[in-house]
């Protein structure tokens, strides 16, 4: 079995509150993007338990502490089903602000219960995914939410950028998510981003903000460069996704190819 875990970029990100466990609650909205990587799933003739290999991107560590197997090893503790050889080919980067190791996590779960007919029900799926991370369970349903809480809290939208193009800029910066947040003044906005949304695309920029970009482009100035370098082609709406450090923007209509970002990661197409 084949699937294709894909990306994720944040509309709007307001860090409301710092909460007594020392996490945050957030609000914003998640918006699948076309990017993926690429997860096959299948029974194992050869294993008493998996194998993992993986292509593309690096991907260092011990194959334990990947999510994907953290994934396997959750259902398998509570379902019965036979060993799997799985094997990933990574195109999503890492420390971008996509989410690209939870939807991994989040696909493997959907694999394995649709390989082995386990009939986990959509809901008990979503459980399980938040125990792998807060923003793992959005790629069960893998639809554009408003979320809440340390971004775990779901509320269904109504939102389609079908139509518009993105083009996604992933400079070799890291930023570090408990530095980000520990920069950020937490404070609840005046007008929640759940109405800030509906606005038309075209207001977006002046309204609908992604708190980390102080701090971060503070410490960063290239990648609040790419920001301004997205309007300056045309973007309609631009924005750091997470707390970076990939940048995107929307257009109307595909931009150009230039060599602004030859040296960074770069991905483009239109969004659904």
């Amino acid at each position: 079995m084949i699937l294709y875990p894909n990306a994720k970029i944040n509309l709007g990100l307001n860090v409301v509150e710092k909460r007594a466990d020392g996490y945050h609650n957030i609000e914003t909205v998640f918006y699948p993007i076309g990017l993926c990587d690429v997860l096959e799933v299948n029974p194992s003739e050869t294993c008493t338990d998996y194998s993992f290999s993986s292509a593309g991107i690096t991907i260092d560590g011990d194959p334990e502490d990947n999510l994907i197997v953290k994934a396997y090893h959750l259902l398998r503790s509570g379902y019965q089903f036979p060993p799997v050889d799985i094997s990933l080919i990574k195109q999503i980067p890492f420390g971008a602000g996509l989410g690209g190791g939870s939807s991994d996590a989040a696909f493997m779960l959907k694999a394995l219960n649709e390989l082995f007919n386990l009939k986990v029900t959509t809901k008990r799926l979503e459980a399980l995914a938040a125990k792998l991370g807060a923003d793992c369970p959005v790629f069960i349903k893998n639809k554009p939410v408003f979320a809440t809480g340390i971004g775990n809290v779901f509320t269904s939208i109504d939102l389609s950028l079908k139509g518009y193009y993105l083009l996604l800029i992933k400079p070799d910066i890291h930023v570090s998510t408990p530095l980000a947040y520990s920069l950020v003044t937490p404070q609840k906005p005046e007008v929640s981003l759940f109405e800030l949304i509906k606005q038309p695309i075209s207001q977006w920029k002046s309204n609908i903000k992604n708190d980390f970009e102080v701090s971060v482009f503070k410490a960063y100035p290239a990648i609040e460069k790419i920001k301004q370098q997205l309007y300056d082609m045309g973007a309609v709406y631009a924005s750091m996704s997470g707390s970076g450090s990939s940048v995107y923007g929307i257009f109307s209509e595909m931009p150009e190819k230039n060599d602004l970002f030859a040296e960074h990661f770069v991905t483009a197409g239109q969004l659904q």
